[in-house]
């Protein structure tokens, strides 16, 4: 078992890789292999499991009608997927695919959810970490809806650039996102997002290298 992965996973934040190996025989827990493109998790299904990634990584991703796709989450070693419908037993309303070929660890949330008879303290602390996990998914797609409820590109960029400084405690930093990331993120057209963002510098908002920001005020463009 892949016990440096499960030690940097959150999943097992705070749990020695001896404990590890007890809850997984606990949980009865089980490892599959899937090929690129494989399907891992359909929409529609109904899943008991939640997966965790061991090797490659899984897209998260929703296909409409017509055949279009959006690829919602990309999946990594060491996090997991599909918790949230496990824990409800509500039908997937995405698709969980293999970006490439991935070992994955599934996880019984039944067996989870429910302690032992020896009442461990490293199957309450997994417990525990599963319900930070979800809370910051959560909390996280909370944020994505308050940064997209503008209708205008400039609306969804101030919102989240806003933030961003807030959260880092200054004016200038770097977000994680290349352009097409930030695009997808904020659901607007790249060209769309890179036009925006020449207007803002032009009107004096901010300064852009990249993922580089700083946020300006009238203060520096006079200065500027």
């Amino acid at each position: 078992m892949h016990i440096a992965v499960l030690s940097e996973s959150a999943l097992f934040r705070g749990i020695q890789s001896r404990e590890a190996e007890e809850t997984l025989h606990c949980l009865g827990a089980e490892r599959r292999n899937f090929r690129k493109n494989e399907r891992i998790f359909r929409a529609g299904d109904t899943a008991t499991e939640l997966g965790l990634v061991l090797t490659g990584s899984i897209l998260i991703q929703n296909d409409d009608f017509w055949g279009n796709t959006t690829v919602l989450d990309h999946v990594i070693p060491g996090q997991i997927f599909a918790e949230t419908y496990a824990c409800t037993g509500e039908p997937l309303m995405v698709d969980a695919v293999a970006a490439e070929p991935a070992e994955v660890l599934f996880l019984n949330v039944g067996r989870v959810l429910q302690t032992c008879p020896q009442a461990c303290t490293h199957h309450s602390k997994l417990i525990r970490n599963l319900l930070f996990l979800s809370a910051r998914k959560n909390l996280n797609l909370s944020r994505k809806i308050f940064h997209t409820a503008s209708k205008s590109i400039r609306g969804r960029l101030l919102s989240y650039l806003s933030f961003q400084s807030t959260r880092c405690g200054s004016r200038c930093f770097t977000i994680p996102f290349n352009r097409q990331q930030l695009a997808d993120y904020l659901n607007v057209d790249r060209s769309a997002l890179s036009n925006e963002l020449s207007k803002m510098q032009k009107d004096g908002l901010l300064r852009v290298d990249r993922n580089r920001f700083e946020l300006l005020c009238s203060h520096d463009v006079l200065q500027g």
